[in-house]
């Protein structure tokens, strides 16, 4: 079997069959595994999967994730050297860093890699989006306020929690990781991009922003942000 075997390629054909095949958008989740390929230096192909003309719910998509969300990736070399296909962006991050060895140690010190990357599946992404939604988005014209304020003490919360843990630390769960990886992003799109900074209070914060600031002074994350080009 072959990736030409997938349905996906042949809405997205590959430039190089050999590569890792991504089909993302450069949106948190997605730019999470497009960063960790530039710091891994995988070579691969960046498929745009368009939101604005609905990609995400064709039938060639759906056939790789059928929960219709971008990331979703196929590795032509996977175990056993077999294609491998996944979605789900901490599911990749995981498969990537267990595929390279690198991004999380092998040993026991992977669990709190992998804790901390579970809490931004589980806690910021989520929590963070609402947040984007009801700050910057159509739920900000919602006029009763009791579920923007929920979302925005919620995310104060985690960002607190945040803010104690890399207090003395370069990095969430010790080196640099997949951890950093998940998290980073979110962040940049909390501030930047929703601009919801004053809601959450993000001048309150010391830890974070300087954390923030170190991961996308790296190249590779210069890089991987831009990943896949918008048209």
């Amino acid at each position: 079997m072959t990736i030409a075997h997938f349905e996906i390629t042949r809405r997205w054909p590959p430039r190089n069959p050999d590569a890792i095949q991504l089909y993302s958008l450069p949106t948190p989740n997605g730019v999470k595994v497009s960063i960790a390929l530039e710091e891994l230096g995988l070579p691969y192909d960046a498929h745009l999967v368009d939101f604005a003309t609905d990609d995400q719910f064709s039938p060639e998509f759906l056939s790789l994730n059928p929960n219709n969300k971008i990331p979703a990736m196929i590795d032509p070399h996977g175990p056993d050297g077999k294609p491998l296909a996944l979605f789900e962006s901490g599911a990749i991050l995981l498969y990537l860093a267990e595929k390279t060895g690198k991004l999380m140690p092998r040993d026991g010190g992977k669990w709190p890699v992998i804790q901390w990357l579970m809490f931004q599946m589980g806690g910021v992404g989520p929590m963070f989006g609402q947040v984007g939604f009801f700050h910057h988005f159509a739920g900000k014209e919602i006029e009763d306020p009791r579920p923007r304020e929920r979302y925005y003490g919620e995310a104060r919360r985690l960002l607190g929690v945040l803010e104690r843990q890399i207090d003395g630390r370069d990095w969430i769960a010790g080196d640099y990781s997949i951890a950093d990886i998940a998290l980073c992003p979110w962040l940049r799109t909390l501030r930047d991009f929703y601009m919801a900074g004053d809601a959450v209070g993000w001048s309150d914060l010391t830890h974070v922003p300087a954390w923030l600031d170190r991961f996308l002074a790296r190249p590779a994350v210069a890089r991987g942000l831009k990943v896949p080009a918008r048209p």
